[in-house]
């Protein structure tokens, strides 16, 4: 029998991480540094953090590390010089990093920029390690079947949709009857309405349980975060609204739980740590060492749960609706809330009009909710431009 490494696999596994010097790239290379010895990084891929891209691609030995602003070119080349690892600058490059052979790819580049790029991984037909949201969220239909021609393994990185992964992933099969989404609240679980009405930036990215960029902060605050999960799972599961439940966690220990037919539910549980599910998809099929405290239900006590209030956290509904109506919808909800969650933080709008953009937005699109408005990648892409544009209209108007 071949030797084990530490990742529990035969082989050394080549990898890629698109979105490096993100929360979860920077997760994702502190697991690899870790294990050297299991892993050989082909690329790494950053928007514009040159200096952080060239010390994670030293450190890793990587064969290519790319920045996609090419204002950033020179500093990553010049970090770079008399390494032995190429540097390359572009949305062409981050693409062609993208279809280098691997066995593994993270695919972490924040928002619609990493749609293209997470499409080319999934062309390779290995394994994709999903972080971005706006692949299913925008693109759902045409994601999965392209995943499914070119046969790719999709492994989601989300804690909640890898705990539903997981809880799933058993010697059983079928009768599955739902699965059920946790949510922390966020911030103002306890806030009133009017009490969001003048809440600040800083009150929000003042997340109790999670570490994590702003805008997923601001995501989570607005619950929209939620919203966005249940489209991705639709998608991931192939399960209908109507299957997909929500259920506020304030402890976020249990990320994730299926039911099956014959009353079981299975429960994924852990600390709120991203390194966690970040593992579980870099060692699959087996498992490895997290550097992660341990959970200890006795020093916890109590866990407490409590259906969401959708009256002062709309965005659930909103994506609901959205899930409904297609790719086109979800496309809408998904680039709308990205400009009003960056207006808010820009103190241009209040956090309640985050969610009010959202809903106008999809109100007065063009399309009947109900129908499917699936459509090509390159079209939804096309529909996200023309929508940022009426959306920052609108913006700047109820700023002004």
């Amino acid at each position: 029998m071949q030797g084990m490494n530490k990742s529990g696999t035969g082989e050394i596994r080549r990898v890629s991480v698109l979105g490096s010097t993100g929360s979860i790239g920077r997760n994702t290379v502190e697991l690899l540094a870790a294990n050297r010895d299991a892993y050989e990084v082909q690329a790494l891929v950053a928007n514009r953090n040159a200096e952080l891209l060239a010390s994670q691609a030293i450190e890793l030995g990587a064969r290519l590390a790319i920045v996609a602003d090419d204002s950033a070119y020179q500093t990553l080349k010049s970090a770079l010089s008399g390494t032995g690892i190429d540097a390359a600058s572009g949305p062409v490059a981050v693409e062609a990093a993208a279809r280098l052979p691997a066995d593994w790819i993270m695919a972490a580049i924040v928002g619609a920029a990493g749609l293209k790029p997470t499409v080319a991984a999934l062309e390779q037909g290995t394994i994709v390690a999903l972080a971005n949201k706006e692949c299913l969220v925008c693109a759902g239909r045409a994601f999965m079947a392209c995943a499914a021609e070119n046969g790719t393994i999709i492994l989601p990185v989300d804690s909640e949709h890898s705990a539903i992964f997981q809880s799933l992933d058993q010697p059983l099969k079928g009768g599955l009857e739902s699965i059920t989404l946790t949510a922390s609240g966020g911030p103002f679980r306890t806030w009133t309405r009017e009490r969001m009405a003048v809440a600040r930036p800083e009150d929000a990215l003042r997340h109790p349980n999670w570490d994590m960029g702003s805008k997923v902060t601001i995501d989570s605050a607005t619950m929209m975060n939620k919203g966005l999960e249940l489209i991705e799972a639709h998608h991931l599961f192939n399960l209908d609204s109507d299957r997909i439940e929500v259920l506020v966690h304030p402890e976020s220990i249990i990320h994730g739980m299926a039911t099956y037919a014959d009353g079981t539910v299975m429960a994924q549980m852990g600390v709120p740590d991203m390194r966690t599910p970040i593992a579980v998809s870099l060692a699959w099929p087996q498992r490895m060492a997290a550097p992660v405290a341990k959970l200890d239900l006795a020093e916890i006590k109590s866990l407490t749960f409590e259906k969401p209030d959708i009256k002062k956290f709309p965005a659930i509904q909103l994506a609901r609706d959205a899930m409904a109506a297609g790719d086109q919808a979800a496309t809408i909800l998904n680039a709308t809330n990205e400009l009003a969650v960056a207006a808010f933080l820009d103190k241009k709008i209040g956090f309640l009009d985050i969610a009010g953009l959202v809903g106008e937005r999809l109100a007065r699109a063009d399309f009947v909710f109900g129908e499917d408005t699936s459509s090509d990648i390159d079209s939804l892409l096309a529909l996200d431009q023309e929508t940022r544009h009426l959306a920052g209209e609108e913006i700047l108007a109820k700023a002004s």
